[in-house]
């Protein structure tokens, strides 16, 4: 039988270069050799790739793992479309949809789906007027609050802001990164939750898992190089009663449908401990893949293999450019 040839791209322009690489090494090494024969598409920190573009149609199937802007957002996927290759993972539109959290929170909001109160700010009206920027957040979302960049992954340009005298550093931070930056009232007592979905028209829900963070949030250092004491801890099951459980499961799916997800996504909630109110945070299109991140772990707590699901995911790339065709 001859093997699948998969490519895998990664590393790329984004901040989150560094997750991408650890994400393909992982990939690479669990690829069943008896099934395929992967090659590593390396994609530097500038943008240039290793081979034209056409050279992609001499494969099977492409696997991005390129996390964060260029990779995550659509653009890569418009790529693959137009060359007519299979792909894991979402589409241009829920790439794109995934990738932009303002555009993401409206169609969760008119999808009727919970997510917290916020506001866009972008880098136009903060340079022509930042004082009515931060009478409008203050009114509007108060404090505390998240002041993060709409388009980036990994808590990159994340700042939690609980003094007024440090949301305007904030704003400007997350501007480095993007120019739209959205301002997010923070959810009290904060529990983050996450789940795995799988699958293409008919999606799949994985067991809930909870991350409690080594420090105040869950951001760059917390979830990449902590270690120790200070290191992030995973719970997987999460500790909930089972109805609410299901009711987050219920919700991971809802909103993947939502943005048109396809293949796989991680989709992250935050809720209340107090009240046990759920919010919709956000969906990771490409989520982190190494042996210890999340998406792969809970699918491997409910049964599945790593490689197992690294077979699922190329059998719903392959599905998926049929229907496609």
């Amino acid at each position: 039988m001859n093997k699948m040839r998969i490519a895998v791209l990664y590393g790329g322009r984004s901040a989150e270069h560094e997750v991408s690489i650890m994400s393909a090494q992982s990939i690479l090494e669990a690829l069943d050799p008896a099934r395929y024969e992967p090659t590593p598409i390396y994609i530097t920190r500038e943008g240039r790739w290793p081979i034209p573009f056409e050279a992609l149609r001499d494969f099977d199937v492409v696997f991005p793992v390129l996390h964060g802007p260029m990779g995550e957002d659509g653009t890569v996927q418009g790529l693959l479309t137009l060359l007519d290759v299979p792909f894991v993972g979402a589409g241009v539109v829920g790439s794109a949809v995934g990738m932009d959290k303002a555009i993401f929170k409206d169609v969760m909001r008119a999808h009727g789906l919970p997510v917290p109160v916020s506001t866009l700010v972008r880098a136009a009206e903060w340079a022509r007027d930042p004082t009515a920027v931060l009478e409008r957040v203050a009114q509007q979302i108060g404090l505390p609050c998240f002041v993060k960049p709409a388009n980036m992954g990994s808590s990159v340009g994340v700042t939690k802001v609980k003094d007024p005298s440090s949301l305007a550093a904030a704003i400007e931070e997350a501007l480095r990164w993007d120019r739209k930056a959205l301002v997010e009232r923070a959810v009290p007592n904060t529990r983050e939750l996450e789940v795995s979905v799988l699958g293409n028209d008919e999606l799949t829900a994985s067991i809930v898992g909870e991350i409690v963070p080594g420090r105040e949030f869950y951001d760059y250092a917390a979830k990449y190089l902590d270690s120790g004491e200070k290191a992030s801890r995973l719970l997987i099951p999460a500790p909930l009663p089972a109805a609410l459980a299901e009711h987050i499961r219920r919700l991971a799916i809802q909103v993947a449908q939502a943005v048109e997800a396809r293949g796989m996504a991680r989709v992250d909630f935050l809720m209340d401990a107090q009240t046990e109110a759920v919010f919709v945070s956000e969906i990771n299109t490409i989520p982190g893949f190494t042996a210890i991140s999340m998406y792969p772990k809970l699918w491997i707590a409910g049964g599945m293999s790593y490689s197992e699901l690294l077979d699922r995911l190329i059998e719903l790339a392959l599905e998926e450019a049929r229907t496609r065709r």
